[in-house]
């Protein structure tokens, strides 16, 4: 959670647009410590004024975002969503879509949604509860999300808003820091080894000569996340201690 915080870290007054247990308690935790100015929303159409715990109806609301808004948002990029991956591979393309070869998917899954449209003009992080080679992989079935090299191919009117700021697994955090823009490991979480991770990746990583530590939360972190945010310990539902 702390991770993903950090991913809206000097955001300033942006929509944060998070999918999932873990990235909707970052988003939150951000907003409650350093990222004051972040937008939320009550996951449907509701811009909130407060921070409520997971699940509960927020007190104050500060505006009214229905969809053709939100698409506005993200056609002028003031929006950082933080999706999921049922694929990533190194150049940072992402799959939502289906398993398999396209003629005959062996798995059907959400579709593309909203990920090339996201990919193309705002900040867009990705979020994997269950790092595995079955997820990074070395090229994914589908593009639904565009990766740099897509990206690149496409020319100018792609690469121009295009941003992947972080991946963020149970493991660690990824980046695409690197001179051919391809998977670099950039933070390893406390406990986790390089060899796990490498282990659990598809693809040759970027490794540094030396790896930090994700930064763990401080104390009035953990009391935000354990009192305030998450009392009912929903976390453990995506990623169990």
């Amino acid at each position: 959670m702390v991770a993903c915080a950090e991913a809206w870290r000097d955001a300033g007054e942006i929509l944060a647009s998070p999918m999932g247990t873990v990235p909707t308690l970052g988003a939150r935790l951000a907003r409650l410590t350093f990222a004051p100015d972040l937008l939320l929303t009550d996951g449907e159409a509701l811009l909130i004024g407060d921070t409520p715990a997971l699940g509960a109806p927020p007190e104050t609301v500060e505006g009214w975002l229905p969809y053709r808004q939100h698409l506005a948002l993200v056609a002028t990029g003031r929006r950082h969503v933080m999706m999921g991956a049922s694929q990533i591979d190194r150049h940072g393309n992402q799959n939502i879509s289906c398993i398999g070869d396209w003629a005959r998917p062996t798995r059907q899954l959400l579709g593309v949604r909203g990920a090339p449209v996201n990919t193309l003009n705002n900040p867009t992080s990705y979020w994997v509860p269950k790092h595995s080679p079955r997820v990074f992989v070395e090229h994914v079935d589908m593009v639904s999300g565009v990766g740099y090299a897509r990206a690149a191919e496409a020319g100018p009117s792609a690469t121009r808003y295009h941003r992947i700021p972080e991946v963020i697994s149970n493991l660690g955090v990824f980046d695409f820091d690197t001179p051919d823009r391809t998977m670099r490991l950039r933070s390893l979480h406390p406990g986790v080894t390089v060899e796990q991770v490498q282990e659990a990746t598809g693809f040759a990583l970027t490794v540094p000569a030396e790896v930090p530590y994700t930064r763990a939360p401080d104390a009035d972190e953990l009391r935000l996340i354990r009192e305030v945010l998450d009392p009912g310990d929903l976390r453990a539902r995506e990623v169990p201690a």
